[in-house]
């Protein structure tokens, strides 16, 4: 269990950070980056829950657990020396997402065009999120490339990135609300 007697240290003044094990990092190194977005992610999922009003409220939650967990497994290299005991993003963590996106897409109808982000303020929020679900999956494709990482994490990011478009849709009345991009408007 994690226990945090001391918010500030002064250990990260100079721009550098501990990660969950190896060498301090840069503040902007690629992994700390990747790390912060998934924390942004949580935090955008968590405005979200404020507007939620209880809806979907257990959801949203286990997402939040969810990419703490995932956080946990982006903050340690691979060539750290207990990197085998450390908490890991597994296919059972996607499979989870699936099964909700499953669920709730079958209450929808087809769509005939893409959407605008919008309808009602849960919904804005939720594609808030899913934007930066997006980009916590760059970040964290831009770290592979230079590291060896857990892929599934981005394979979680990806899914989740879906989960938070379908659940856009059923909070605006299960897509009753959506508005329709309709091209050549202008």
């Amino acid at each position: 269990m994690v226990r945090l007697n001391k918010i500030y240290t002064r250990t990260g003044d100079q721009g550098d950070t501990d990660l969950g094990g190896g060498p301090r990092r840069r503040k902007d190194d690629v992994r700390v980056v990747a790390c912060g977005t998934v924390d942004e992610l949580n935090v955008s999922i968590g405005v979200a829950l404020c507007h939620a009003n209880g809806t979907h409220a257990e959801e949203l939650q286990q997402v939040q657990n969810d990419l703490f967990d995932l956080g946990a497994d982006l903050c340690v290299p691979e060539d750290t020396a207990d990197r085998a005991t450390r908490l890991r993003i597994t296919q059972e963590y996607i499979d989870h997402l699936e099964r909700l996106i499953d669920a709730h897409n079958e209450t929808l109808s087809p769509l005939k065009s893409f959407i605008l982000p919008g309808g009602s303020v849960l919904a804005s929020t939720l594609h808030v999120a899913r934007t930066v679900a997006r980009r916590a999956e760059r970040k964290t494709l831009t770290l592979a490339d230079s590291e060896t990482i857990n892929t599934l994490t981005l394979v979680y990011l990806n899914r989740l990135s879906d989960f938070l478009f379908v659940l856009a849709r059923v909070t605006n009345d299960g897509g009753n609300a959506d508005i329709l991009w309709r091209p050549g408007r202008n």
